[in-house]
């Protein structure tokens, strides 16, 4: 459990970041395009002395981890693109309902079912249910209708490549990482991806686009790549720690994150939530305890 809950409290602590990154005027964008080269070093220093890393393009696994660093990055520009359009909360809600993809792929590909009671699928239903009643805000009047009748698509590709993103994940490791044992090398290789399609865009931005370039993201991608990366490790550790059981461990990561930055917002960002947010996050902590039951000293 200790590695889900380390890769939870990473992912928090993205996004305390992406929170204060208004108050000091980081372009954000530019940020997290420069945190994947950070990601890379930080994993370079975390790399056992028995391991080494390169990449090899003529390899299956090279190649699908690149693609799916790249898809990272496609998503991260989808959503945001999502956020201007038609709003943050139903972006949110199209992000965080996506858990339902890996979860699927996971009992019925990966056939994870076998360890699973009805207390688990009862906790699974209640997370679907959670993370929408924990997400769901009031948008302002220009983020509803008209937005969403001529952007209907985009909540619907954030779902479909966030679906995408984690089932790959989950099932690159089942394949590759857990057996070869190579966890830091091939978070790398995924960020080697990453790095090569966020710098073609943020070129591309930069030249097209006249983009001014903000030198503060540089120093704002350093505390962003750090815990970026082990949240990615650790999220790695915790699938081998279930025998890569995504339909138990996504969907603890998820509303773990959702309870986690909630609480983080009502301490120290003095947040409001309204009677369904909490409602939610009281349903999140009920589907945590069910479907960690088995895992639990009672």
């Amino acid at each position: 459990m200790i590695y889900l809950l380390l890769s939870i409290f990473f992912s928090v602590l993205l996004l305390i970041n992406f929170r204060l990154h208004p108050r000091f005027q980081v372009n954000t964008f530019q940020a997290i395009i420069l945190n994947y080269p950070v990601c890379i070093i930080t994993g370079l220093l975390f790399l056992p002395k028995d391991q080494h890393f390169s990449l090899n393009l003529s390899e299956t696994s090279t190649q699908l981890a690149m693609l799916l660093g790249v898809g990272f990055v496609i998503t991260f520009m989808l959503s945001g693109f999502s956020t201007q359009k038609i709003g943050m909360a139903t972006t949110s809600l199209a992000n965080n309902m996506s858990l339902v993809v890996p979860v699927i792929f996971s009992l019925i590909v990966l056939k994870m079912s076998a360890s699973f009671d009805v207390l688990n699928y009862t906790g699974l239903a209640l997370a679907i249910v959670a993370v929408v009643l924990s997400t769901v805000k009031k948008d302002a009047p220009s983020e509803n209708a008209s937005s969403l009748n001529q952007y209907w698509w985009l909540p619907v590709a954030v779902f479909t490549m966030y679906g995408i993103t984690n089932t790959s994940f989950n099932y690159l490791n089942a394949t590759y990482v857990t057996k070869a044992g190579t966890t830091i090398p091939f978070t790398l290789t995924i960020l080697v991806g990453s790095v090569v399609a966020g710098g073609s865009v943020l070129l591309l931005r930069l030249i097209q686009q006249k983009e001014v370039f903000d030198p503060k993201s540089i120093i704002a991608a350093i505390p962003l790549g750090i815990p970026n990366f082990l949240s990615f490790y650790y999220l790695l550790k915790a699938l081998d720690q279930y025998q890569n059981n995504g339909a138990f461990v996504l969907p603890m990561y998820n509303i773990g994150v959702i309870v986690g930055s909630a609480l983080v917002a009502f301490v120290f960002f003095k947040e409001k939530f309204s009677s369904l947010n909490k409602i939610g996050l009281l349903l999140a902590i009920l589907a945590i305890v069910l479907i960690s039951h088995q895992s639990l000293n009672w």
